[in-house]
């Protein structure tokens, strides 16, 4: 396939992007590509802490994709060993340790939730690494590099000072407010940038809070005798909540494999001033034609839109029906989950018992903050018993036929 001319691929790799380091030497890489016919290597990492996958990755992964529509081939690194270790970007305190049971159960999910995204079958635009193979014993048995030795830790080491580690802002925070850092944590930046030395990558891509480790990278090929990769960073995408950035530890995000009326309804919920930026991020519409739309049909498609990427047209247009046909029209879904009760559980006990929450301070707090209703009318005590039954709402998306 003909490859874009330059300018239109800067074009491309351009939109959305927040920084490109540099863009004169992605400019000469991309020159050097298409005089030698040599697809570029682009390097994605990402570290198995846990198994889903949700929209606020999938603003990187879709500039991998349009990477790949280029004729350029992403690496696709699983970070399994560096899991091992946890990312302190953006972290306030020491992560948790996972164990390599925790990690390979979660790793084994990504390639199937990436395959919705990135063309994973074509070897000539993909190849999957696991960092296992250069930095543990427990990776591949077939491995193309000896597992990393003392000799290889104390030359890594080395090429890094401890002074340019702790320039890192989180770094610095957490050493003002004197809580703990790892060894461990002040490795991980070396330990990213090792992996570029390995892969040999011209690009590597990475959300704006990986901007240390990923010019980290670009030291270590140097340090190496390696050409330096050039660093393209995204913005990071904030949920549902408008503030906080999409993660499941914020409870706030939107899982790519949730249902669709799921996926629709939480879409819909983001506020306006966020939809011209999950537009841009989450999508290729036209945003100027985005613009003209009246807002609640500019987020009707965006919802429709992202629904269709992850379950196709037939489910996209039949959750915009349940949608409008519930919210728009104020009806009711039309498959209802169905509790049975006794007709003497009260509503904290149903909504635990049937799953709609997590914990009895969850119900609790809903029923205090007026989300609960029964019947269109809101419950207002924890131990009100429905002997009657009815049609149990909590929040806007979710519905639950009491019987007694």
């Amino acid at each position: 396939m003909q490859k874009p001319d330059i300018n239109k691929q800067l074009e491309i790799i351009k939109r959305g992007a927040v920084e490109i380091i540099s863009e004169a030497e992605l400019k000469v890489k991309l020159e050097d590509s298409i005089k030698n016919k040599r697809p570029l290597k682009v390097k994605a990492g990402f570290d198995p802490t846990v198994p889903d996958i949700h929209l606020g990755h999938t603003v990187l992964l879709r500039k991998l994709r349009q990477l790949q529509d280029l004729g350029h081939k992403v690496i696709f690194l699983i970070g399994d060993a560096t899991a091992l270790v946890g990312d302190p970007s953006g972290q306030s305190q020491t992560r948790k340790i996972l164990t390599w049971d925790e990690v390979e159960k979660n790793a084994i999910t990504y390639i199937k939730q990436v395959s919705k995204i990135l063309r994973v079958d074509d070897p000539d635009v993909f190849e999957r690494r696991h960092n296992s193979e250069w930095f543990s014993r427990r990776g591949f048995q077939e491995r193309e590099f000896p597992p990393f030795t003392f000799e290889q830790f104390v030359e890594l080491a080395q090429r890094c000072t401890v002074a340019r580690l702790i320039e890192r802002d989180d770094f610095q925070k957490r050493l003002k407010e004197n809580k703990p850092l790892s060894f461990l944590e002040l490795f991980y930046p070396l330990m990213q940038g090792y992996d570029s030395v390995k892969l040999e990558s011209d690009i590597e891509v990475g959300g704006t809070d990986q901007k240390f480790n990923l010019l980290m990278g670009r030291d270590i090929q140097q340090a190496y005798g390696k050409p330096q990769q050039v660093i393209i960073t995204m913005p990071l995408l904030e949920g549902t909540d408008g503030i906080q950035k999409m993660s499941k530890s914020y409870a706030n995000f939107i899982a790519i494999n949730e249902n669709p009326n799921e996926m629709f309804g939480k879409i819909m919920s983001i506020s306006d001033e966020m939809m011209l930026k999950y537009y841009t991020l989450l999508t290729d519409e036209d945003l100027e034609a985005v613009r003209k739309k009246h807002p609640k049909e500019a987020k009707l498609s965006l919802a429709e839109n992202i629904t269709r990427q992850y379950h196709g047209r037939d489910s996209a247009e039949k959750a915009r029906g349940e949608f409008e046909g519930v919210f728009s029209k104020r009806g009711l879904p039309q498959d209802i989950p169905e509790y049975k009760t006794d007709g003497k559980q009260s509503i904290a006990t149903i909504l635990l018992n049937s799953r709609l929450v997590k914990s009895g301070n969850e119900a609790r707090r809903l029923i205090k903050q007026g989300a609960v209703s029964l019947d269109n009318s809101k419950v207002r005590q924890e131990n009100f018993v429905p002997i009657k039954g009815g049609v149990l709402k909590v929040g806007s998306r979710r519905f639950l036929k009491i019987i007694v």
